[in-house]
């Protein structure tokens, strides 16, 4: 017989899922349209961290908002979710050590994550704290999504049928074992 529990979260899940799809589809979209109408100061922000040669920051730079944007698609459209997710955690583990590194030499940088970013103004403290909580928050939505990654509303769910069943459970141990 099947726990309550685990019926209800059987049902809510796929909802859960469709929720954190969105939301880091979201998270992707405002990033990168944010960056997109001035590339060179998205390669500006990526060089304040002084961990690439400026010609590959600027590279990175500017490719960074039309990867993020595709990412936002692709997770909005439900298409390749898993696969999505899996270089949206990628992405999000960079950041965190870009983010990191910077702390911990003392730099007083804007990410540069919703925008140009690059160096702070003196007098202004940069929030590595904040932004390190914030994109761990995201990385857990992408950790979300790499184990259930179909959800209502996709593509992914029209093309390879219905959303997982109620009684499937991808981290169950053996099948028909209850945890």
């Amino acid at each position: 017989m099947r726990a309550p529990g685990r019926s209800r979260w059987l049902a809510v899940r796929p909802w859960l899922g469709t929720a954190a799809r969105v939301g880091l589809a979201a998270v992707w979209l405002v990033a990168g349209g944010s960056k997109i109408s001035d590339l060179g100061a998205s390669g500006r922000a990526v060089n304040a961290y002084q961990i690439f040669p400026y010609d590959l920051a600027v590279v990175i730079g500017a490719a960074l908002p039309f990867v993020e944007i595709a990412l936002g698609v692709i997770l909005l459209l439900g298409l390749a979710t898993r696969l999505a997710a899996g270089i949206s955690a990628v992405l999000l583990v960079v950041f965190v050590a870009g983010i990191a590194s910077a702390w911990a030499r003392g730099l007083s940088i804007d990410c540069g994550c919703f925008g140009s970013g690059g160096n702070l103004a003196a007098g202004q403290d940069p929030t590595y704290g904040a932004e390190v909580l914030r994109d761990l928050g995201f990385l857990v939505l992408a950790g979300f999504l790499l184990v259930w990654p179909r959800t209502p509303f996709s593509v992914d769910g029209v093309i390879g049928g219905p959303p997982e069943r109620a009684d499937e459970d991808p981290l169950a141990e053996t099948e028909g074992q209850e945890r």
